[in-house]
C-alpha cells in the first residue's frame, strides 16, 4: 500500500497552518508588538515544512505519475494563503482513486 500521498497531504496541511500562523500571528507580533522572535521561530518551522512539502510533492509526482502541471499547481497552492486547504479536496479524491 502506497502512503506517499497521505504523507504529502498531512505535510501540506501542516505547511498551510504554519503559513497562516506566520502571516496572521507572527508577522503582526514582529511589526506591531516588536517581537521579532515570533517570525524567527514560526518562519523556521514554516521553512522546514515548505521544504518537506516540495520534496513530498516531487515524490507524489514520481510515484503516482503526475504531470508537471500537477506539480506546478501544488507549488502555487503552497505559496497562496489557504491554497493547500483548497487543493486538499482534489488531493483527497486523487489519493482515493490511487488506492483502488
Amino acid at each position: 500500500m502506497k502512503k506517499t500521498f497521505g504523507w504529502f497531504r498531512k505535510i501540506a496541511f501542516a505547511e498551510g497552518i504554519s503559513f497562516l500562523v506566520l502571516l496572521l500571528i507572527a508577522m503582526p507580533l514582529k511589526y506591531l508588538a516588536d517581537k521579532p522572535i515570533a517570525v524567527t521561530i514560526v518562519g523556521g518551522l514554516h521553512g522546514l515544512l515548505f521544504v518537506g512539502f516540495i520534496v513530498m510533492a516531487w515524490e507524489v509526482k514520481k510515484e503516482y505519475k503526475k504531470g508537471w502541471a500537477w506539480l506546478a499547481k501544488s507549488f502555487i497552492a503552497s505559496i497562496l494563503p489557504f491554497g493547500t486547504f483548497i487543493m486538499d479536496k482534489q488531493w483527497r479524491r486523487e489519493e482515493a482513486v490511487s488506492q483502488l
